[in-house]
């Protein structure tokens, strides 16, 4: 049984997403909220496996929550629901740890696929989120194609293929292996293999650490 936290400031749609989802065999709704503080408090409560969750509230927006859920409850699965596509948005939710997102008006049988798809480990972007983040990765990409100090580099022995220098990229912004993979539209095992050439150019095993080194290759 799949239990799902349903966070939004809009009543209606609350309600609508409970109609649709509580219908669904394996599917749970272990609460409703309306903002994101109190999802936090509720999620703590009730463990949910996924949250649904609104990206523009009062009280407390839903990427701060998101962020703060991901810190307290890691295993949680959240994805975040919106009406609209705006880049910052994206960016933020996805470096602050999100599974994906939801479309408002995608049909009823989306949703449901996508929660159960989530389930299974995919990180998951509607095509119109994710052309949109892909255009804005390959904006930032061009913005910061000098961004990795080449005179550095080369003082420090690494050399890195382009490939390699846009996982680095979104490595520094905190991506994970698996939002690489989404982002990059690339699979999560070609991810990791790439992440450990990067490991062993570096000569470390450890995330953190190659993160602590790449930043120092970074002009500021």
């Amino acid at each position: 049984m799949i239990s799902i936290l349903i966070v939004d400031d809009q009543r209606l749609l609350r309600e609508g997403l409970q109609t649709i989802l509580q219908s669904e065999d394996g599917l749970h709704i272990a609460g409703l909220c309306e903002n994101g503080l109190e999802a936090l408090r509720m999620a703590r409560e009730c463990k949910p496996d996924v949250v649904l969750m609104d990206i523009k509230m009062p009280v407390m927006d839903g990427i701060e929550a998101m962020k703060r859920m991901k810190r307290e409850l890691p295993g949680t699965i959240v994805l975040m629901l919106t009406t609209f596509a705006e880049d910052r948005f994206i960016v933020d939710a996805m470096a602050g740890g999100a599974d994906g997102f939801l479309l408002k008006d995608m049909p009823a049988r989306q949703i449901v696929h996508t929660i159960r798809e989530a389930m299974n480990g995919g990180v998951m972007l509607p095509v119109p989120i994710a052309s949109r983040l892909a255009a804005k990765l390959s904006v930032l990409s061009d913005e910061r194609a000098d961004a990795l100090d080449d005179a550095k580099i080369r003082e420090s022995g690494y050399v890195f293929t382009e490939r390699e220098r846009k996982i680095i990229l979104l490595m520094i912004e905190g991506y994970s292996n698996r939002q690489i993979s989404s982002s990059l539209f690339m699979s999560e095992g070609t991810v990791r293999n790439y992440v450990s050439v990067i490991y062993n150019k570096l000569g470390t095993s450890d995330r953190q650490a190659a993160i602590a080194i790449l930043r120092g290759l970074l002009l500021e």
